[in-house]
């Protein structure tokens, strides 16, 4: 009875232990791919596309275009962002700076929508980390792009 009672316990431990959460990666979870840091000193990123860059439908509205202008000023940042549309799985992108450095950020309201959140967030201060834990929460989702061309 005894020995019984014991392997419940150690069964229920090994299997509490091995599906815990905690001890699931971030692509396990569902947060897509993302930095934790920014790139090693001499790491060149790749650049961001200009607005000579961007035609037809990619500078269709003004917050397409402003949106890179932006990304091109916080190019570390954007590198440390995870993207929900889930590009690094159907495009291999590393993280939201990826979605600027081609012009699938600007085909893309959820890429947009998370440039405007995160360059909001860094220009109050917020840390790469504080802003990737306000993306992974969704606060990026209430950024208006109908407005979004007046954020500088």
């Amino acid at each position: 009875m005894r020995t019984r009672v014991f392997g419940s316990v150690v069964l229920f431990l090994m299997v509490t232990v091995v599906s815990a959460p905690w001890l699931q990666s971030e692509a396990e979870q569902g947060i897509p791919h993302f930095n934790a840091g920014p790139p090693a000193a001499g790491t060149e990123l790749p650049p961001i596309l200009t607005q000579d860059q961007l035609f037809g439908n990619n500078a269709q509205f003004s917050y397409q275009t402003h949106a890179y202008e932006l990304a091109a000023k916080i190019p570390k940042v954007i590198y440390q962002q995870p993207c929900y549309c889930f590009c690094d799985r159907s495009m291999g992108h590393k993280s939201l700076h990826s979605c600027f450095s081609s012009t699938h950020g600007a085909e893309c309201g959820t890429c947009l929508k998370e440039l405007y959140y995160t360059y909001t967030m860094n220009k109050q201060g917020k840390s790469a980390k504080e802003i990737r834990a306000g993306i992974i929460k969704g606060e990026w989702k209430s950024v208006d792009l109908s407005t979004a061309a007046s954020i500088n």
